[in-house]
């Protein structure tokens, strides 16, 4: 069976949670926001390697701190973007020869082991494009630039959508490489660009992402029992 990579995206600023680090680095119990990832998509038992986008001037940090050079090779760190495509296209060019790639958000590190499972299973099974989702709970309304109501969506077609995202590994690939620029939010945009179904398997609500100081403390909260 060919080796599922998992991407870890690690190398944003995390301004808005105002902890004066990268978000990935800011220490959450006893470790790193980021080690809480890449722990628990090894501990997932499907994930064969791991790749990690870190800001430039953090690699040999991460390095040290993921173990990357001593655990087997099972953890390879690269230099991550100013933009989360630019991290990802950076990964990508690390991952080598892959069956599946998973592209997740080193700031949800509370993702459930199970919903990491869910993804490659749905994947093992032939689906090429796979997003763990959850329905949306709030009433969602479009506006306009000056915050004027355009209309409200109907809610039973909404999902928000988490990590990680996964993929036929040589289908992420060519949309990158077919995606002109385009800028987007998440890999699964890149994929429908294709014009190629992505599939929805179920999310959960500890999968949350770290933002801000209020995501942080219901971390630890959660953490914590």
């Amino acid at each position: 069976m060919s080796d599922t990579v998992a991407i870890v995206t690690a190398a944003g600023s995390g301004e808005r949670l105002g902890a004066g680090a990268p978000k990935a680095f800011v220490e959450l119990g006893a470790q790193t926001i980021l080690e809480h990832a890449v722990a628990g998509l090894l501990a997932s038992g499907v994930i064969d390697r791991v790749v990690v986008a870190a800001p430039a001037e953090r690699v040999a940090e991460t390095v040290g701190m993921l173990g990357a050079d001593t655990n087997g090779g099972l953890v390879t760190v690269v230099t991550g973007g100013a933009e989360r495509d630019e991290s990802v296209r950076h990964a990508l060019a690390a991952v080598g020869d892959a069956g599946f790639i998973l592209v997740h958000d080193a700031a949800r590190p509370l993702t459930p082991l199970d919903q990491i499972r869910r993804v490659v299973a749905a994947l093992r099974d032939g689906m090429r494009a796979v997003i763990p989702v959850l329905a949306v709970v709030d009433t969602i309304k479009a506006v306009d630039a000056n915050g004027v109501v355009l209309g409200t969506p109907e809610r039973a077609g909404l999902r928000a959508v988490q990590t990680p995202q996964g993929f036929e590994a040589a289908l992420l690939q060519r949309a990158y490489q077919q995606s002109g620029g385009l800028c987007v939010t998440d890999d699964a945009s890149m994929v429908e660009n294709l014009g190629v179904p992505v599939h929805t398997v179920a999310g959960d609500a500890l999968a949350f992402k770290i933002t801000t100081a209020l995501d942080l403390r219901l971390a630890q909260a959660v953490l914590n029992g």
